[in-house]
Parts: structure tokens; sequence; C-alpha cells
């Protein structure tokens, strides 16, 4: 597993920080450490495409403005 920080648009409340967490959660492979407004921690599977986790939040309206190893 490794470690992977990503920084995400669009977050203005808890309602946000729940939805972040429940799309991140439902990716296969993916453990969700901390949400909060802005920024999620999670470990993903070393062979996991960064694009994995950039599509779902993005195809739940969250636009990822960067992604940190």
């Amino acid at each position: 597993m490794r470690e992977v920080t990503l920084r995400i648009g669009n977050m203005h409340c808890d309602g946000c920080v729940r939805r972040v967490s429940q799309t991140l959660g439902n990716v296969k492979g993916v453990k969700v450490g901390e949400v909060r407004v802005g920024v999620a921690r999670v470990q993903a599977p070393e062979e996991m495409p960064d694009e994995t986790l950039v599509g779902a939040l993005e195809k739940a309206g969250y636009p990822v403005t960067a992604v940190e190893q």
C-alpha cells in the first residue's frame, strides 16, 4: 500500500467531507484515512494509478487539484 494525499476542490462543508469519504471508500482496495475540507489522505494499492482516484472524485463533482505521494 502507498499513502496518497489528494488536494480537492469544491469542498465546502461536512456534507462534502462525507461524500468524498464515501466515494473514495467505494474504490476497491482503497483505505480512507483522513478527509477534511480540501484534502483527503488514503492508502491505495501500489499498482493503482492515481487516475483511478482522480476519476472517482471528478465523477462525484470534486476536482482534484494535486496528487502527492
